[in-house]
């Protein structure tokens, strides 16, 4: 790490680390979003009969989690500070979610993908203790903080990630019963109670994030991808409703409430298709007709993850509730999916090699104090 008496246009190196060190330190804690994104359409192309480009997928996703990792560690020993003002903010806060899901959907990958129960089971644990960690600590924290933002911008649609932090918990659980031996039935309940709980929060959560819509003036600039959310949380919903139901003959309890779960799981699926149309509108509108402008952010993948999503669960929801009028849509789905992430990568991969070549660059800001 750089310090302040280093001279860095003697040492073109320096210029690099110091690149290393603001983005450590102005990291976004929402960059798991990347691996729930590559998780979740790696997942999709091997529903959809493309599995050498799920395995491609879920190759980048571990080498993509272990950076992300790294990064994350390194910005809570370097700013400490930073990580927990971050945590307690309302805004980024939320962020923080995505270890949840990103941390399982991975573990879904090594399941469905990899066939590595032992690494999925790990995974499996720390996803529960991120869980617990991170839901109670932001909750808490926003409770009890004296001085509170206004509903127009304390809340958007990262919020709602707490929803696909749970959900993503539900299908990993629910994947693993096969190999839970003695425990099968205490993991499909623990399964079926995170169903819910992420069914409550996002049912909570979504009537604010509307009124914040309806009632509030809105700019081009608060419309942020994250509000796409509002779709995926349903859509992972739907997901994990339909896994628990293709899986309910391991549990008694799951067969008793079957009925249940399918018109609940339906009924997800359904919200989540009401959402598309409009968050296109909005998306023309801030784009198109507003003109703000296009380009990277971290917060774009909080929009492809739910396009893989949307992929995902009408899939697995045409399996589990025998719609086959569903399932010749998803190709085109998942082509739409597809397309984003790889847009989104692309601009992520420009904006590394942008600011790699200023860093290196002799009287580059990188190298000046």
């Amino acid at each position: 790490m750089a310090q302040d008496g280093d001279n860095g246009a003697a040492r073109p190196p320096g210029g690099i680390r110091q690149m290393v060190n603001a983005g450590v330190r102005d990291l976004s804690p929402a960059y798991f979003a990347l691996v729930m994104a590559t998780g979740i359409i790696s997942l999709a192309c091997g529903m959809l009969g493309l599995p050498i480009l799920a395995r491609a997928l879920f190759a980048l996703n571990v080498g993509g989690y272990a950076i992300i990792i790294v990064l994350m560690a390194a910005r809570l020993v370097a700013y400490p500070r930073l990580v927990v003002a971050d945590l307690i903010d309302h805004s980024r806060g939320p962020g923080f979610f995505t270890s949840i899901a990103g941390t399982c959907v991975l573990g879904t990958q090594f399941v469905v993908i990899g066939h590595d129960s032992h690494a999925a089971w790990i995974l499996w644990g720390l996803g529960v203790v991120l869980w617990c960690l991170v839901i109670y600590a932001f909750f808490a924290a926003v409770t009890l903080r004296a001085v509170k933002p206004g509903l127009e911008v304390g809340i958007n649609g990262a919020w709602l990630i707490a929803t696909v932090g749970s959900q993503s918990v539900a299908i990993l659980s629910t994947l693993l019963l096969p190999t839970a031996g003695q425990h099968e039935a205490a993991l499909a309940t623990f399964a079926l109670v995170m169903y819910f709980m992420g069914c409550m929060m996002y049912l909570t959560i979504i009537p604010l994030i509307l009124y914040r819509f309806a009632f509030f003036r809105l700019t081009p600039a608060e419309l942020t991808p994250p509000y796409w959310i509002n779709m995926g949380a349903v859509a992972i919903t739907t997901l994990a409703g339909a896994t628990l139901i293709l899986h309910a003959g391991r549990s008694p309890l799951l067969t008793t409430l079957l009925p249940f779960l399918k018109g609940f799981t339906l009924y997800f699926w359904a919200t989540a298709t009401w959402w598309i149309p409009l968050l296109l509108v909005l998306g023309v509108w801030r784009h198109l007709y507003r003109r703000f402008p296009l380009r990277y952010s971290p917060q774009y993948w909080g929009m492809v993850f739910p396009l893989g999503m949307y992929t995902a669960c009408t899939k697995q929801l045409a399996g589990a509730l025998d719609l086959r009028l569903l399932e010749p849509v998803t190709p085109y789905l998942l082509t739409v999916a597809l397309i984003a992430w790889s847009l989104t990568f692309a601009g992520l991969a420009y904006g590394l090699i942008r600011d790699l070549g200023r860093a290196c660059l002799p009287g580059s800001p990188a190298h000046r104090h």
